[in-house]
Protein backbone atom coordinates (compact mmCIF):
# COMPACT_ATOMS: atom_id res chain seq x y z
CA UNK A 1 0.00 0.00 0.00
CA UNK A 2 2.70 2.09 0.73
CA UNK A 3 4.60 1.71 -2.85
CA UNK A 4 1.20 2.54 -3.80
CA UNK A 5 1.05 5.82 -2.84
CA UNK A 6 3.86 6.85 -3.41
CA UNK A 7 3.30 6.04 -7.10
CA UNK A 8 0.36 7.85 -7.03
CA UNK A 9 2.09 10.84 -5.61
CA UNK A 10 4.80 11.12 -7.79
CA UNK A 11 2.29 11.46 -10.66
CA UNK A 12 -0.68 13.46 -8.45
CA UNK A 13 2.55 16.20 -8.09
CA UNK A 14 3.20 16.51 -11.94
CA UNK A 15 -0.34 17.08 -12.86
CA UNK A 16 -0.57 19.90 -10.01
CA UNK A 17 2.36 21.94 -11.51
CA UNK A 18 0.51 21.95 -14.74
CA UNK A 19 1.54 22.09 -18.05
CA UNK A 20 4.99 24.07 -18.23
CA UNK A 21 7.99 24.39 -20.77
CA UNK A 22 9.37 20.67 -18.84
CA UNK A 23 5.87 19.12 -18.55
CA UNK A 24 2.99 18.21 -21.17
CA UNK A 25 -0.10 16.92 -20.96
CA UNK A 26 -1.74 14.44 -23.90
CA UNK A 27 -4.94 12.63 -23.38
CA UNK A 28 -4.11 10.27 -25.41
CA UNK A 29 -1.51 9.56 -28.79
CA UNK A 30 -3.29 9.38 -32.01
CA UNK A 31 -0.32 11.04 -34.73
CA UNK A 32 3.44 10.02 -34.73
CA UNK A 33 4.02 12.91 -36.42
CA UNK A 34 2.41 15.47 -33.41
CA UNK A 35 4.59 13.20 -30.75
CA UNK A 36 7.34 13.71 -32.50
CA UNK A 37 7.06 17.40 -32.21
CA UNK A 38 6.49 17.31 -28.73
CA UNK A 39 9.61 14.85 -28.04
CA UNK A 40 12.10 17.22 -30.56
CA UNK A 41 10.72 20.28 -28.75
CA UNK A 42 11.52 18.90 -25.17
CA UNK A 43 14.96 17.29 -26.67
CA UNK A 44 16.13 20.83 -27.96
CA UNK A 45 15.25 22.66 -25.05
CA UNK A 46 15.21 22.13 -21.68
CA UNK A 47 14.28 18.13 -21.49
CA UNK A 48 10.85 17.19 -19.96
CA UNK A 49 8.08 15.09 -19.45
CA UNK A 50 5.07 14.01 -21.17
CA UNK A 51 2.01 12.57 -19.44
CA UNK A 52 0.12 10.08 -21.75
CA UNK A 53 -3.33 9.57 -20.69
CA UNK A 54 -3.71 12.94 -18.69
CA UNK A 55 -6.59 15.89 -19.65
CA UNK A 56 -5.45 19.18 -20.03
CA UNK A 57 -7.62 19.40 -16.92
CA UNK A 58 -5.75 17.04 -15.11
CA UNK A 59 -8.00 14.87 -15.00
CA UNK A 60 -6.56 10.92 -15.42
CA UNK A 61 -8.28 9.36 -17.91
CA UNK A 62 -5.46 6.35 -18.79
CA UNK A 63 -4.01 5.59 -22.13
CA UNK A 64 -6.82 4.08 -24.21
CA UNK A 65 -4.77 1.59 -25.78
CA UNK A 66 -1.60 -0.19 -26.15
CA UNK A 67 -0.30 0.57 -29.09
CA UNK A 68 0.22 4.51 -28.12
CA UNK A 69 2.83 2.63 -26.45
CA UNK A 70 3.87 1.82 -30.08
CA UNK A 71 3.31 5.15 -31.49
CA UNK A 72 6.02 6.66 -29.11
CA UNK A 73 8.68 4.96 -30.27
CA UNK A 74 7.54 5.34 -33.64
CA UNK A 75 7.83 8.70 -33.40
CA UNK A 76 11.14 9.11 -31.96
CA UNK A 77 12.48 6.71 -34.14
CA UNK A 78 11.10 7.31 -37.79
CA UNK A 79 9.63 10.86 -37.25
CA UNK A 80 12.57 13.22 -35.27
CA UNK A 81 15.82 13.66 -36.84
CA UNK A 82 18.35 12.62 -35.46
CA UNK A 83 16.33 10.01 -33.43
CA UNK A 84 15.75 11.29 -29.74
CA UNK A 85 16.28 9.54 -26.56
CA UNK A 86 13.62 8.98 -24.01
CA UNK A 87 12.66 6.20 -21.59
CA UNK A 88 8.80 5.25 -20.21
CA UNK A 89 8.05 4.50 -17.08
CA UNK A 90 4.38 3.32 -16.45
CA UNK A 91 1.83 4.28 -13.39
CA UNK A 92 -1.52 2.33 -12.39
CA UNK A 93 -3.64 5.31 -10.66
CA UNK A 94 -7.07 4.00 -9.57
CA UNK A 95 -7.03 0.85 -11.92
CA UNK A 96 -5.85 3.34 -15.18
CA UNK A 97 -2.21 3.18 -16.86
CA UNK A 98 -0.60 6.38 -17.43
CA UNK A 99 2.79 6.53 -19.29
CA UNK A 100 5.53 8.96 -18.55
CA UNK A 101 7.61 9.67 -21.00
CA UNK A 102 11.19 11.37 -20.28
CA UNK A 103 13.04 13.45 -22.47
CA UNK A 104 16.21 14.36 -21.69
CA UNK A 105 17.83 17.66 -22.97
CA UNK A 106 19.76 16.84 -26.20
CA UNK A 107 23.82 17.77 -25.86
CA UNK A 108 25.29 17.48 -29.23
CA UNK A 109 22.51 17.67 -31.82
CA UNK A 110 19.28 20.11 -32.68
CA UNK A 111 16.19 17.84 -33.73
CA UNK A 112 13.84 17.88 -36.28
CA UNK A 113 10.23 17.07 -36.78
CA UNK A 114 7.79 17.12 -39.81
CA UNK A 115 5.27 20.03 -39.73
CA UNK A 116 1.90 20.07 -40.52
CA UNK A 117 3.29 19.84 -44.41
CA UNK A 118 5.42 17.28 -43.58
CA UNK A 119 8.59 19.31 -43.92
CA UNK A 120 11.08 19.08 -41.24
CA UNK A 121 11.29 21.54 -38.85
CA UNK A 122 13.28 22.47 -35.35
CA UNK A 123 10.86 22.75 -32.99
CA UNK A 124 11.74 24.39 -29.03
CA UNK A 125 9.20 24.25 -26.07
CA UNK A 126 8.72 27.75 -24.65
CA UNK A 127 6.19 28.06 -21.40
CA UNK A 128 3.78 25.07 -22.71
CA UNK A 129 3.88 25.62 -26.10
CA UNK A 130 6.06 23.57 -28.84
CA UNK A 131 7.15 26.43 -31.62
CA UNK A 132 9.75 26.72 -34.34
CA UNK A 133 12.88 27.35 -33.47
CA UNK A 134 13.68 30.85 -34.91
CA UNK A 135 15.86 31.95 -37.95
CA UNK A 136 17.88 33.85 -35.77
CA UNK A 137 17.94 31.40 -33.16
CA UNK A 138 19.23 28.89 -35.41
CA UNK A 139 22.43 31.18 -36.35
CA UNK A 140 22.72 31.77 -32.95
CA UNK A 141 23.10 27.80 -32.43
CA UNK A 142 25.21 27.39 -35.54
CA UNK A 143 27.86 29.98 -34.13
CA UNK A 144 27.61 28.58 -30.40
CA UNK A 145 28.35 24.97 -32.47
CA UNK A 146 31.23 26.47 -34.74
CA UNK A 147 32.97 28.20 -31.68
CA UNK A 148 33.04 31.35 -33.84
CA UNK A 149 33.79 34.13 -31.87
CA UNK A 150 31.90 37.80 -31.93
CA UNK A 151 34.24 40.52 -33.28
CA UNK A 152 32.77 43.73 -32.23
CA UNK A 153 34.49 47.11 -32.85
CA UNK A 154 32.58 49.61 -31.08
CA UNK A 155 32.72 51.80 -34.23
CA UNK A 156 29.90 54.67 -34.69
CA UNK A 157 28.19 52.18 -36.47
CA UNK A 158 28.04 50.21 -33.50
CA UNK A 159 27.27 52.89 -31.17
CA UNK A 160 24.51 53.95 -33.66
CA UNK A 161 23.18 50.57 -32.69
CA UNK A 162 23.54 50.70 -28.72
CA UNK A 163 21.41 53.72 -29.04
CA UNK A 164 18.55 52.11 -31.61
CA UNK A 165 18.21 49.46 -28.46
CA UNK A 166 18.20 51.51 -25.77
CA UNK A 167 15.93 53.85 -27.46
CA UNK A 168 13.63 50.85 -28.25
CA UNK A 169 12.60 49.27 -25.48
CA UNK A 170 11.45 45.71 -27.20
CA UNK A 171 11.68 45.78 -31.18
CA UNK A 172 11.29 42.82 -34.22
CA UNK A 173 13.59 42.19 -36.36
CA UNK A 174 11.06 43.92 -39.16
CA UNK A 175 10.88 46.95 -36.73
CA UNK A 176 14.67 46.63 -36.49
CA UNK A 177 15.09 46.61 -40.53
CA UNK A 178 12.86 49.01 -41.16
CA UNK A 179 13.92 51.69 -38.75
CA UNK A 180 17.92 50.78 -39.79
CA UNK A 181 17.19 49.99 -44.05
CA UNK A 182 19.22 47.10 -43.31
CA UNK A 183 19.07 43.99 -45.71
CA UNK A 184 17.21 41.24 -43.87
CA UNK A 185 20.84 39.14 -43.42
CA UNK A 186 22.60 41.93 -41.95
CA UNK A 187 19.78 42.74 -39.60
CA UNK A 188 19.84 38.88 -38.04
CA UNK A 189 23.78 38.99 -37.76
CA UNK A 190 23.56 41.76 -35.93
CA UNK A 191 21.21 40.80 -33.63
CA UNK A 192 23.18 37.29 -33.48
CA UNK A 193 25.96 39.12 -32.67
CA UNK A 194 24.82 41.28 -29.60
CA UNK A 195 22.64 38.25 -28.44
CA UNK A 196 25.45 36.04 -28.12
CA UNK A 197 28.04 39.08 -26.34
CA UNK A 198 24.60 39.16 -23.68
CA UNK A 199 23.48 43.08 -24.88
CA UNK A 200 20.20 42.16 -26.28
CA UNK A 201 17.82 39.47 -25.29
CA UNK A 202 15.31 37.10 -27.16
CA UNK A 203 11.83 36.23 -26.76
CA UNK A 204 10.11 34.11 -28.61
CA UNK A 205 6.08 33.93 -28.67
CA UNK A 206 3.99 32.03 -31.25
CA UNK A 207 3.08 34.93 -33.71
CA UNK A 208 6.76 36.99 -33.42
CA UNK A 209 9.97 37.13 -31.83
CA UNK A 210 10.82 40.36 -29.48
CA UNK A 211 14.40 41.65 -29.15
CA UNK A 212 15.50 44.20 -26.07
CA UNK A 213 18.41 45.63 -24.32
CA UNK A 214 19.38 43.45 -21.73
CA UNK A 215 18.84 44.98 -18.28
CA UNK A 216 22.16 45.51 -15.83
CA UNK A 217 21.16 43.62 -12.58
CA UNK A 218 20.33 45.13 -9.63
Amino acid sequence: MENKRKKNDHIQKLIAEGEHQMLDFKFEISDSKKIARSLVAFANTDGGRLLIGVKDNGVISGIRSEEEKHMIQTAAELYCQPQVDYYVKEWEINGKTVLEVIVPKSKKYKHKAPDHCDKYKVYIRVNDQNLLADTILLKIWKQQKNSKPVQMTFDDNEMLMLKYFSENKTFTLENFMKDTKLKKKEAEQILVNYILIGMLTMTITEKVTYFALQEDEK
